[in-house]
């Protein structure tokens, strides 16, 4: 694994493309930040050595370089999921390769299904803890010593510093933004109004398919981790509307300003 780590390491370094040290997963609809990005060199997942390819409508397959701003910056368009048959050890690769390029700090962006009966579709929710429900965790096997101890600590999974700056750009944009848990689960299927319930009980805000996996990678790589989700949905027993992939889109585009505003000067914010 550290040798493909590398190898994929050093084939973006042989580029000659300037390294930043904060890097942005970018998720379902929320692929715009890429338009703000100037002096853009896209590299796509099918030239870059051992890889995935996304499989997913509405996410592309590229590693974009460049600056948000007067900040260098990489962004990843398009993730890889449990769901499309990777193994966890696939789904985290890209961190890992961030990881040894140097990056300090990631963004990661989602759309989730709401059950915190305050949220209506359309907010933004800035994810403040996670809970696990994948059936593997990524870090599961032998450990990657050069990358972080056995054992990491989820207690700051998500950076309080850089929520508490996300709040305050929030607050002076006039955005609205929810706060809440984020559970992770392997999908494909949205859930049932029982599960919606089920983790809403149990903790959860909001529920999605990706995300959890890469935090915990960038966690135990020692990154600081700001996490944020679009509710492009609403789920348990009371909600009678029937989610679909083409109405999640629709929803995370409708965010997308606001989305973009709060996660551009955040970026141009971070220490």
């Amino acid at each position: 694994m550290i040798e493909k780590i590398k190898e994929t390491a050093d084939y973006i370094r042989s580029r000659n493309i300037e390294i930043p040290d904060v890097a942005v997963i970018l998720g379902t609809g929320l692929g715009a930040l890429v338009d703000f990005i100037s002096d853009k060199i896209a590299i796509p997942y099918t030239e870059l050595p051992n890889f995935p390819v996304s499989t997913v409508e509405g996410h592309s397959g590229n590693l974009i370089f460049g600056k948000l701003g007067n900040r260098p910056v990489l962004a990843m368009q398009g993730r890889f999921h449990y769901y499309e048959g990777y193994s966890m050890k696939e789904v985290t690769f890209p961190v890992r390769v961030m990881r040894e390029l140097g990056i300090k700090t990631l963004i990661v962006s989602n759309a989730a299904g709401g059950m915190n009966k305050e949220f209506r579709v359309g907010d933004i929710m800035i994810i403040t803890d996670h809970i696990n429900m994948f059936p593997e965790n990524p870090l599961r096997g032998k450990n990657l010593d050069e990358h972080g101890t056995r054992f990491p600590a989820m207690t700051r999974a998500y950076d309080p510093a850089m929520i508490s700056r996300a709040d305050a750009i929030a607050e002076r944009n006039s955005i609205r933004v929810m706060h809440g848990v984020y559970v992770g689960v392997s999908g494909p299927t949205f859930e049932t109004p029982a599960e919606y319930e089920f983790y809403r009980i149990i903790g959860g805000d909001a529920v999605g398919m990706s995300t959890v996996p890469e935090v915990i990678v960038a966690n135990h790589a020692g990154m600081r981790v700001f996490g944020v989700s679009v509710i492009t949905d609403l789920g348990g027993k009371d909600i009678e509307e029937i989610p679909t992939h083409e109405e999640v889109q629709k929803a995370a585009a409708a965010a997308q300003p606001s989305m973009m505003k709060i996660i551009r000067e955040l970026i141009n914010e971070i220490d």
